[in-house]
C-alpha cells in the first residue's frame, strides 16, 4: 500500500463513467419496469453507492476512504444505458477507484437484472471522466 501519510487532506471529486449495451427490447422493458427482477436502475444505484463505499474491501491496497458523497445517474437511450457516477471525500488520496467500482458495479447490476431476457449485452467503455483536488480551507 502507497504511504499517503505525508500529503494533506484535500477535497477530493472524481467522476467516471460507463456503458451497458443491450437490445432495443431490452431498454422498452427496463422503461416499462417489466423486467422479472424489478426496478433495475433504483437497484443499480444503490448497489454502485455501496460499492463505492466498500472498494477498499474490493480491491487490494486500496486506502478506506470517508466517503462524502456518491452521486450516480443513467441515461436511457435506444439500445444503451450509459452510467455515469462522482464520488468525494476529503482524504489524503483521491476516490478514481471508487467512482470506478460504482460504474462498475452498477453495470453488473444492470446485466445481471436484464440478463434473462438479453444473453447478448455488452459492458465497456468504463473510465475517469474527472479528477478534481481543491485544498481544504483552514
Amino acid at each position: 500500500m502507497v504511504d499517503v501519510g505525508h500529503k494533506p487532506a484535500q477535497r477530493r471529486i472524481a467522476r467516471a463513467e460507463g456503458v451497458v449495451r443491450c437490445a432495443a427490447a431490452t431498454i422498452a422493458a427496463l422503461r416499462a419496469h417489466a423486467l422479472p427482477k424489478g426496478d433495475v436502475l433504483t437497484v443499480a444505484k444503490i448497489a454502485a453507492i455501496q460499492a463505492a463505499k466498500r472498494t477498499d474491501a474490493l480491491i487490494p491496497l486500496c486506502h478506506s476512504l470517508p466517503v462524502d458523497a456518491v452521486d450516480v445517474e443513467f441515461s436511457v437511450e435506444d439500445e444503451a444505458v450509459w452510467i455515469r457516477a462522482s464520488v468525494s471525500t476529503t482524504a489524503k488520496t483521491g476516490v478514481e477507484m471508487e467512482a470506478l467500482t460504482a460504474v462498475s458495479v452498477a453495470a453488473l447490476t444492470i446485466y445481471d437484472m436484464c440478463k434473462a431476457i438479453d444473453k447478448a449485452m455488452v459492458i465497456g467503455d468504463i473510465r475517469v471522466t474527472e479528477k478534481i483536488k481543491e485544498p481544504v480551507a483552514s
